[in-house]
């Protein structure tokens, strides 16, 4: 469905919360002619400021009214905000309406919300791998899913119609590659490929504390092992806690093979050392 034109299906999509990632949502999807583009935010000066730079339709700070009328709504807030506003604004919701969210933890935010939601209205976990770090309607950008991959967690419920439908739309924004895999399996592989990197840099940080003029030594290695050290400490808390049973396994896995090297170390091993750098270089080239 790229370059599809959303308004030969006369759709309506609400977007909830217009920060980095929901305010892209607006641009990239503006792209696309639907009917029209609302915008749902708590700072009404967010919405005046996307209202004057046309990046919606139009725009409210409550659901009450902004739901009514959506067919699809895109939540962009933090997890347990998106099930908070989704289960006080639910009676607003459009019969038939599909939902989607851009949560990065999956299992908890789709069976706390399906507990409420009613069947008429199909909520389809998503997960677009796309963002940056500065956060803020101003830093939105129209191409920030170009090239990127897009995660979908359907589970039996969400009829197939709508899951191709919120499929198309990630397509049709830009993104490479668009998968579908369970709420469980999501959580667990993103443990390891976006949790792990951060804790990993949050400790490193922090364990050059003690440490002067450091920035004087950095160099290239050190700047990208950090990079996402400087961290939306709200979101990631959330996302770390609600996903904490499959973090904890890979930190396990991480602390063993750190160990291996500590070991190769201590015992001055060099072929340990050697082995592990190989097995290192050969797994790299297999990921990539």
């Amino acid at each position: 469905m790229a370059g599809a034109d959303f308004s030969d299906f006369g759709i309506n999509i609400a977007i909830v919360g217009l920060g980095l990632i929901g305010g892209s949502y607006a641009m990239a999807l503006r792209e696309l002619n639907p009917k029209s583009i609302i915008g749902i935010d708590k700072d009404p000066g967010v919405i005046g400021e996307a209202l004057s730079s046309g990046v919606i339709d139009s725009g409210s700070t409550s659901g009450s009214e902004a739901l009514k009328d959506a067919n699809l709504v895109i939540m962009a807030l933090y997890p347990k905000e998106s099930v908070e506003f989704l289960k006080k604004n639910v009676r607003f919701l459009k019969k038939g309406a599909v939902v989607t969210d851009s949560c990065g933890v999956k299992k908890d935010v789709i069976e706390k919300v399906c507990d409420f939601l009613p069947e008429h209205v199909d909520f389809i976990g998503g997960h677009p791998m796309a963002g940056k770090e500065k956060k803020g309607l101003r830093a939105s950008d129209k191409n920030l899913f170009k090239g990127t991959n897009y995660i979908l967690t359907p589970i039996a419920r969400n009829r197939k119609e709508n899951v191709k439908l919120v499929e198309n739309m990630a397509v049709a924004i830009g993104c490479k590659n668009v998968v579908s895999i369970t709420p469980e399996e999501h959580d667990r592989v993103i443990s390891l490929t976006s949790q792990l990197p951060h804790v990993i840099a949050l400790a490193l940080v922090n364990s050059c504390l003690s440490e002067t003029n450091i920035g004087l030594f950095a160099g290239g290695s050190f700047s990208d092992a950090t990079r996402v050290a400087e961290i939306n400490s709200t979101l990631w808390s959330q996302l770390l806690l609600m996903n904490s049973e499959n973090l904890l396994e890979v930190i396990e896995k991480f602390e063993d093979s750190i160990s291996r090297i500590k070991s190769a170390l201590r015992d001055r091993d060099k072929e340990a050392l050697d082995d592990i750098f190989i097995s290192a270089s050969t797994n790299k080239r297999k990921m990539v």
